[in-house]
C-alpha cells in the first residue's frame, strides 16, 4: 500500500511537471495573445488599417455564416468593415483568454482562443445587439494567420431585420 502511494504521488509530480514546462515551450503565446486582444479592441474602434496590418497574407479564416467557405485576407477584411459600416459602438467584453493547442499533438501552439460578449448599435434599425461568441487566433510571423469566429450570425441577422422591415414601412 505504501509502495502504491509513492508510485501514485510520482506520477502526479511527473504529470504537473510536464503540464507546467508545456507552457513555458511556448514562448510565443504572450506576444500572439497581445496581438489577438489588440485586433478585438481595433474592431470595437473601427480601425480596419489596424485590422488589416494584423493579418497575414495567407490567413485562413471560419466565417460564422452558415454554409460559407473559409475566407482569406480579403475575406476577413471585407466582413470587418461590413460590421464597422453596420454597427456603431461596437465592444467586446472577454470572459476569458485561453491558450491554443496544436490539433494533432495536443500540445500549446502559441495559438490563442476567446470567449466574450459583443455589443453593439445597428445603425438602420437603431437596435442595441448582445451576442456571445468564441474566437480563435493562430499566427505566423506574428501576424494572425488562421482562426475563425463562432457566432449566431443568422439569428442576429434575423433580430435585425424584422426591426428594420418595421421601421421602412413607417
Amino acid at each position: 500500500m505504501k509502495n502504491l502511494f509513492k508510485l501514485s504521488l510520482i506520477t502526479l509530480l511527473i504529470f504537473l511537471a510536464s503540464c507546467a514546462r508545456q507552457k513555458e515551450n511556448n514562448p510565443k503565446y504572450a506576444a500572439n495573445l497581445e496581438i489577438a486582444k489588440s485586433f478585438m479592441l481595433a474592431h470595437g474602434t473601427e480601425d480596419i488599417a489596424a485590422q488589416s496590418a494584423m493579418i497575414h497574407d495567407d490567413l485562413e479564416w471560419h466565417m460564422p455564416v452558415y454554409g460559407s467557405e473559409m475566407a482569406d485576407a480579403q475575406g476577413l477584411k471585407n466582413a470587418l468593415a461590413y460590421y464597422q459600416n453596420e454597427f456603431d459602438n461596437l465592444n467586446f467584453t472577454a470572459d476569458y483568454w485561453l491558450p491554443g493547442v496544436d490539433e494533432t499533438t495536443g500540445l500549446f501552439d502559441g495559438s490563442t482562443r476567446v470567449y466574450g460578449t459583443w455589443t453593439a448599435d445597428h445603425v438602420a434599425s437603431g437596435k442595441s445587439i448582445k451576442l456571445t461568441s468564441y474566437h480563435s487566433f493562430a499566427f505566423t510571423d506574428g501576424k494572425i494567420s488562421g482562426g475563425g469566429d463562432w457566432f449566431d450570425f443568422g439569428g442576429m441577422m434575423n433580430s435585425l431585420a424584422a426591426d428594420t422591415e418595421a421601421a421602412s414601412e413607417e
